[in-house]
This record gives C-alpha cells, sequence and structure tokens, in this order.
C-alpha cells in the first residue's frame, strides 16, 4: 500500500482517536504520514514508535497551500503518491449543555466547524486525487457521527458540519468514481476512551453499552478497523456510503 495519511487536528492523528488509526495502518503494513497541527511532540512520538514507515508532518489543513506543501513533502519522503487519505479535522469542545442552543447559536459557531470539518476535507481531497487518479487508485475516508441519527447532544454546529461532509463524501464518490477513487465515510460515537470523551464518567459509558446489542462502547481501536476496510481491495466496490460504526446503537 502507499503511504496513507491520517488527517487530524484535534485530538490529532498524534493522540486519542486519531492515533488508533495511525496504528491500525502501520500494522497493515502501510506506510503512514501523521498529519498534526499543535501537537508535534505526540506526534514525532507516535512516528518514531511505528519507525521507517512512519513521518509526521505539520500543516492545517484549512490552508490548502499548507496541505500541498504536505502532500508534496509526503511524496518525497515515500517517493510515491498519497492514495488513502482519513479524514478527521476537527476543533471542538464536546461538553454537553455548555454548548449553544438553537436559541442562541450564531452563525459564527458554525461558520468555524465547516471551516474546519468540510474546508478541510475539501483541501486535502483536491490536493491528493491527482495522484491518486495518475494511478487509477485511490481511497478517500471522512470521518462522520451517529449524531445524524440519533441529536441526543445539542451539537448543532458540530452534527450541521459532518452532515454537510456526508452530502460531500457523496457527491465526491460521483466525480471521482471515474479515476478508481473511492470516498466513504465512518460514523462513531462516544468511544471508550479519547482525550475527548476522557472526563466521561463510567455511569455514561455503562449506560450507552447497555444500549447497545453488543452491550459495548465502541473502541478507537475498533473504529480504526473500519477504516481499514474502506482502505482495503475488499472495499473496492463500495463508495459514496455512510456505515455506523457504534456497536449498533444506530442502525441506519
Amino acid at each position: 500500500m502507499h503511504p496513507p495519511p491520517h488527517r487530524a487536528r484535534a485530538p490529532g492523528g498524534a493522540r486519542g482517536g486519531g492515533a488508533a488509526p495511525v496504528r491500525a495502518f502501520a500494522r497493515e503494513g502501510a506506510r503512514v504520514i501523521i498529519n498534526w497541527r499543535a501537537s508535534g511532540e505526540a506526534a514525532n512520538a507516535l512516528a518514531a514508535e511505528i519507525g521507517d514507515r512512519a513521518v509526521a508532518l505539520q500543516a492545517d489543513v484549512t490552508d490548502r497551500a499548507a496541505v500541498d506543501a504536505l502532500v508534496a513533502a509526503a511524496q518525497g519522503h515515500f517517493g510515491a503518491p498519497v492514495t488513502t487519505v482519513v479524514n478527521n479535522a476537527l476543533d471542538y469542545s464536546f461538553n454537553g449543555d455548555a454548548r449553544s442552543q438553537m436559541t442562541d447559536i450564531g452563525w459564527d459557531e458554525l461558520a468555524a466547524q465547516f471551516s474546519t470539518v468540510v474546508r478541510g476535507a475539501l483541501n486535502t481531497i483536491q490536493a491528493t486525487a491527482p495522484g491518486m487518479a495518475a494511478g487509477k487508485f485511490g481511497r478517500v475516508i471522512n470521518i462522520g457521527t451517529n449524531l445524524f441519527q440519533n441529536p441526543v447532544v445539542p451539537y448543532h454546529d458540530y452534527t450541521a458540519a459532518k452532515a454537510a461532509l456526508l452530502s460531500l463524501t457523496r457527491t465526491a464518490a460521483g466525480d471521482l468514481g471515474p479515476d478508481g477513487i473511492t470516498v466513504n465515510m465512518i460514523s462513531g460515537g462516544l468511544l471508550r476512551t479519547t482525550d475527548a470523551s476522557a472526563a466521561t464518567p463510567d455511569a455514561v459509558f455503562d449506560l450507552i453499552a447497555g444500549m447497545t446489542p453488543l452491550r459495548s462502547v465502541t473502541t478507537p481501536e475498533e473504529f480504526a478497523d473500519a477504516a481499514l476496510f474502506f482502505a482495503s481491495p475488499w472495499s473496492r466496490a463500495v463508495t459514496g456510503q455512510n456505515l455506523v460504526v457504534d456497536g449498533g446503537l444506530v442502525r441506519d
């Protein structure tokens, strides 16, 4: 497999839920780019842990020029184009009832999420698509949320941006399919445990687990395995889809 990059801001490719896909891809023999914005120390530590098949590169994915430079650096480092992208850009605080409600949320809050989630994905897709098209092979994996189907918390801005990313997933699949590029989404809920969910009480995890058919809360490692499926030849006939990975809490 050519070098698949993991795109993330917060929690980032080096930490929490972002590190699990990096390790999963590396475990399967892929060369990985760990993209970081602010967590340089953690990113470089993860790259050192993996060894020669990993490199940590800084870029703010909302900056197209920075993304172009990252892709060029990755191709120069590994001597091959990027063929797999995981879009997980996020800059958000999951603080429940402290978030703005529908009666007072401002457009600036929604715009901030659209800028990170949607613009970040657009930049990485556009920057990597030419290299994928040249080889008639590419995989784009966007990270969504099960709050589409189960909006139990008032994350209006976050959920709206992720819903827009789902739409982009479907339209991009149509445009890029003739070049051998698939575009899919995997959507999870609360993961046990990431930086974002570290403050969640055990009682909440247990409550969610009790509502799932598997009686468990999905782990970052389990979620990462779904990304491996969409990156593998086994998914070659699947594109434009959203797979919910949450232990069956949401059955879509």
